[in-house]
């Protein structure tokens, strides 16, 4: 054998075994961003493992992008309770002037 060939035998395995670190990382990595984002739209951080289901990954995005979100119906329900309670609230009364 050659020198070269010698070379390739140990930079291949190295290069190898690079290429699936890198690639674990950035899996690792989509993972958590996933997770995170099902988690601030209010839906449990366990969806976010379902972007890496095929065809389970194409309905979520629809249900992300076109779905009611729970934390936009908490939202809405908070402020209707706010709007019912302001209207229940019986009006202030309006400072005096003050005289010039």
């Amino acid at each position: 054998m050659n020198s070269s060939s010698d070379a390739m035998l140990v930079v291949a395995p190295i290069m190898i075994l690079l290429a699936a670190l890198f690639g674990l990382a950035f899996l690792i990595l989509a993972i958590v961003i996933w997770c995170k984002i099902f988690a601030k739209a209010g839906y449990g951080w366990a969806f976010g493992l379902l972007m890496f289901v095929p065809i389970a990954n194409i309905i979520m995005i629809f249900v992300l992008a076109f779905g009611d979100w729970p934390v936009q119906r908490q939202l809405r329900m908070v402020q209707q309770q706010m709007q019912q309670m302001m209207a229940q609230r019986p009006p202030q009364p309006q400072p005096a002037p003050l005289p010039h």
